[in-house]
């Protein structure tokens, strides 16, 4: 696949307007982006006019476009090695690393992570708090469901810590793929990888539910979740921002959900929440 590579000149007072851009840049078809800040697209889908307008529309100031390249036949696992995909450890329990990677401590948890185009690696902060409170909470015996899996990290660790089942669900057939190749380099065989969304948990059960996405995303599919997770089951969503919580919160008390802690990152949230 050939892909668009735009580079930005970015100066914000605050290191979280850093990433908050980089997530206006994925609601508009952005896959992968480098420190710098340099962002990959699809060429299919790049729209001048739709980038025009997020840089517009940003309420922060100190971003502008500086150049715009055609990548042709990129080889992603390089440039995630050299640019940006590091080795991370999180609560000293768990490692996460590419196959290309030598150099990482050996803890608990090791995690190999090939993420090609796929979001999960455990770097950005969405990530990090549920992979944080999923080190802490028992998972043994339980159905987990990895909702918007990407790479599926959150899946891996499930399983690792015990969970009996794992389905893992994303709308996009790449991040399928690409969870299905990261199962397989774990050696695990209790994951079930789907292409799919909300509609397809119909019928499901679980007692513990993963949902790093987005807002409108969640507040979409909030009932969905809560009618397949168990009673006093777990649900932990991330993705949003700390100012979306309130409405999240709305939403999870209209369908059963308690929520029993927030946890904040850098202007992110993680919603820690349990059907009634």
């Amino acid at each position: 696949m050939e892909y668009i590579a735009v580079h930005f000149d970015v100066h914000f007072a605050e290191g979280f307007m850093n990433d908050i851009f980089v997530d206006t840049l994925a609601s508009i078809g952005f896959e992968s982006f480098e420190d710098q800040l340099i962002a990959y697209i699809p060429e299919n889908i790049f729209s001048q006019d739709a980038l025009n307008r997020v840089i517009s529309d940003f309420p922060y100031p100190g971003v502008k476009a500086t150049c715009i390249e055609h990548i042709v036949d990129h080889d992603w696992n390089e440039e995630w090695e050299k640019n940006y995909f590091k080795p991370i450890v999180i609560g000293d329990k768990c490692v996460i690393h590419s196959s290309f990677h030598h150099d990482y401590p050996h803890l608990k948890y090791d995690i190999t992570i090939d993420p090609r185009m796929a979001f999960g690696t455990g770097h950005h902060a969405t990530t990090s708090l549920i992979i944080n409170t999923l080190l802490e909470i028992d998972l043994n015996g339980k159905a987990v469901l990895d909702m918007g899996c990407g790479t599926a990290v959150l899946a891996i660790l499930s399983s690792m810590r015990g969970a009996e089942t794992v389905t893992a669900i994303d709308v996009d057939p790449g991040c399928v793929n690409n969870a299905k190749d990261n199962v397989a380099l774990n050696s695990i065989d209790n994951i079930d990888v789907m292409l799919g969304d909300a509609s397809s948990l119909a019928g499901g059960h679980f007692d513990v539910i993963l949902a790093n996405i987005n807002r409108n995303i969640l507040l979409m599919d909030i009932p969905a979740y809560m009618d397949c997770l168990a009673s006093s089951g777990i649900l932990l969503m991330s993705g949003f921002y700390t100012e979306d919580v309130q409405q999240l919160e709305h939403k999870l008390h209209e369908h059963h959900g308690i929520v029993k802690e927030i946890r904040e990152h850098d202007n992110w949230a993680m919603i820690f929440a349990v059907k009634k």
